[in-house]
């Protein structure tokens, strides 16, 4: 099903942005391991809207509560299910896009494929709402990978044309690394990152939005998981990336730069340090032949602007047949970037941990 995913440590979210409840129920997690709350809540308030002026007003505390699978913070066996409520819908905003769809958003295809019969309050089952549900179970799998010494950092490359300065994650160094777990606006450069916000805000005053690039790394990810071909890492990643809401693109190590480079210049070489086989460099970005070969897992996620603007648009009429203007309203981001950033995160945690322990088997 499309509200799945995962095989061994198997994901299933449910709710819209406007219903009631969402939630999600994880299977595969075993018998005593004890809940990292203080994680869960830390990643839920990292991602959660209307903290600040780069995001939506809409205010969600998203306080989760855990309704089966554990026993006094203990989990027990059995599928564990978390649900958030939502309290600040204000779905009447959303009236008019039931017969005028907005540009870039869902809603038409979305009304073909469920016969009218779609959620259009807040984007629905469609919406980054649903990340949320999806960050409680990425906190678990990022707990349980901790546990392991493999350790996920994200940070914001890029907001529009600027761009933060480039990492070095083989010998990157313990303070960047809690520096970017505890951000909320996570960059090396600190001048980089007074850029950017200014060109949200940019953005939000001209009634737009603007897109980004969010980089991921996970280090210590031992070689030999994975599989070629089909099962690839880098497939089961993307599989899992393109599931958040408002990713256009995905490039592993060196990327589409790598085209530009010759092969002496793209190889990285092997060496030994003491017992441990190593690369002097990764452009290969850890993976090779769809197997991971020890060293910094890393790719780019390109994360469109914002869909829903305030600036007047060109749409239809669905009722009418007729070509119309929309201007749309309600609360919207004026940048997902740096919120998206923490669901990305919590998604790759996801498909990390299901990988490691299809290869531990």
């Amino acid at each position: 099903m499309s509200y799945s995913f995962g095989k061994n440590f198997k994901i299933t979210i449910f709710g819209q942005s406007h219903s009631k409840e969402i939630g999600v129920v994880v299977d595969g997690i075993k018998a005593g391991y004890k809940i990292n709350h203080d994680l869960i809540s830390k990643n839920l308030y990292r991602r959660r809207p209307g903290k600040n002026k780069y995001s939506t007003s809409r205010k969600e505390q998203d306080i989760y509560k855990i309704i089966s699978g554990e026993v006094d913070g203990i989990t027990c066996g059995a599928p564990l299910c978390a649900i958030i409520e939502n309290k600040d819908q204000k779905s009447l905003d959303y009236e008019e896009l039931k017969d005028k769809p907005r540009p870039s958003h869902a809603d038409y295809p979305a009304f073909v494929k469920y016969n009218g019969f779609n959620d259009i309050r807040g984007g629905g089952q469609f919406s980054g709402r649903m990340t949320a549900p999806i960050t409680i179970a990425g906190s678990i799998a990022e707990d349980i990978l901790a546990k392991k010494d493999i350790e996920i950092v994200s940070r914001i490359k890029s907001i529009g044309n600027i761009r933060d300065v480039d990492i070095d994650y083989i010998n990157i160094n313990s303070q960047i690394i809690e520096n970017l777990k505890n951000d909320e606006f996570p960059t090396i450069d600190s001048d980089a990152k007074k850029s950017m916000k200014n060109e949200i805000l940019k953005a939000k005053e001209k009634e737009d939005s603007i897109g980004g690039v969010v980089e991921i790394a996970i280090l210590n990810m031992p070689a030999g998981y994975g599989e070629p071909l089909f099962n690839s890492v880098e497939s089961v990643i993307s599989h899992a990336i393109f599931s958040i809401p408002g990713v256009k693109a995905i490039e592993f190590g060196s990327g589409f730069s790598s085209t530009k480079m010759f092969g002496s210049e793209h190889n990285d070489p092997y060496y030994y340090d003491d017992d441990l086989v190593k690369a002097k460099t990764n452009n290969h970005g850890g993976i090779i032949g769809g197997i991971t070969s020890s060293m910094p897992i890393v790719f780019r996620v390109a994360v469109k602007p914002t869909s829903s603007i305030a600036k007047v648009q060109d749409t239809i009429s669905l009722k009418n047949k007729t070509n119309e203007k929309l201007s749309i309203k309600g609360r919207h981001d004026p940048s997902i970037v740096p919120r998206a950033l923490i669901a990305l995160k919590m998604i790759t945690a996801i498909a990390i941990l299901d990988l490691t322990i299809e290869g531990d088997k």
